[in-house]
């Protein structure tokens, strides 16, 4: 018997490394609230796109998802400018899933149903178009561009937009039916290529899964490319930016001008936010030179 456990005991050992090793990386890579009792399991109970005040909001935003990084910094800075505000609850979802959550009433994520409306919508420029009716007031932000994120060392020699049409690099991409920043790319691959390069990353390497397209990719394409799942994803600039920021083992490769896109970040009051006096004054601050700093330190623009 002992024998048997000397065998089994190395084994099991080596099966939770291995498990521990693969949530390495997992979000929630924004710090939590730390008041109360904090049950974040990685891998098994994490919502890191949920944030602040579930209950009883005084104030509640949605922002598109790759906004994510700058919303500790963002709504502490809030907070202080308006001291009134203690209860403030965020989503940062792709804004095609915000956009139906707002036609639909409500959002189902894992057992828990949300049905807090909006007062601030935030999306790109043409989303918040899109959308007119909705808002009494917008008013743009920020600005991005693309890069392609790839791992540490680049061991693919990955240059350009080029080259993720190679047969062999495994494409992390934005599913452009619900993830705006997937049209934007498909223009980028475009300008870069040609309709050709478009199809062959978009039809071609689809039908073979050597690109792969995700449903949230802020969080889909890095943690694919640090789980070595794939080894390139186009996604915004802050996006890869942050990365190398808090030390994941992730590189930037630039996209020239010529080739890039730039996205417009526009904020939306809603015509039947219930909180029209907090939803003024978020608005009010986000034209601030406070929010445009805390949007620069993450690698937006806000010329």
């Amino acid at each position: 018997m002992k024998k048997r456990y000397y065998l089994v005991l190395p084994l099991l050992a080596a099966m939770f490394n291995v498990q521990a090793q693969e949530q390495r990386f997992d979000p929630p890579w924004n710090k939590p609230f730390n008041d109360g009792l904090n049950f974040t399991i990685k891998g098994i109970d994490n919502v890191p796109d949920l944030y602040g005040d579930i209950t009883d909001p005084q104030l509640v935003i949605f922002f598109a998802g790759n906004q994510f990084m700058v919303i500790d910094d963002l709504l502490a800075e809030f907070k202080l400018a308006y001291p009134q505000y203690t209860r403030v609850f965020a989503e940062t979802l792709p804004p095609g899933i915000l956009a139906r959550q707002i036609k639909s009433g409500s959002i189902t994520i894992g057992n828990m149903r949300i049905s807090n409306a909006p007062d601030i919508y935030t999306a790109g420029k043409s989303k918040i178009v899109e959308n007119a009716a909705w808002f009494s007031r917008t008013e743009a932000y920020a600005k991005n561009k693309l890069a392609i994120m790839v791992q540490k060392g680049n061991p693919q020699k990955i240059t350009g937009l080029k080259d993720l049409g190679r047969n062999e690099i495994i494409v992390s991409m934005p599913n452009p039916e619900w993830e705006g920043i997937g049209k934007r790319i498909e223009e980028a691959y475009v300008k870069a290529g040609g309709e050709s390069l478009k199809m062959k990353i978009m039809e071609d390497k689809v039908k073979d899964k050597s690109t792969y397209l995700t449903q949230i990719h802020h969080r889909q394409t890095p943690m694919r490319i640090l789980y070595e799942q794939a080894q390139a994803g186009p996604v915004w600039y802050s996006e890869a930016f942050y990365q190398q920021m808090i030390g994941n083992p992730i590189e930037m490769v630039e996209i020239p001008d010529g080739e890039n896109i730039e996205a417009t970040y526009v904020a939306g009051q809603m015509k039947n936010a219930p909180h029209q006096k907090a939803a003024k004054d978020f608005m009010d601050f986000m034209q601030s030179e406070k929010a445009k700093k805390i949007y620069r330190k993450f690698g937006f623009t806000t010329d």
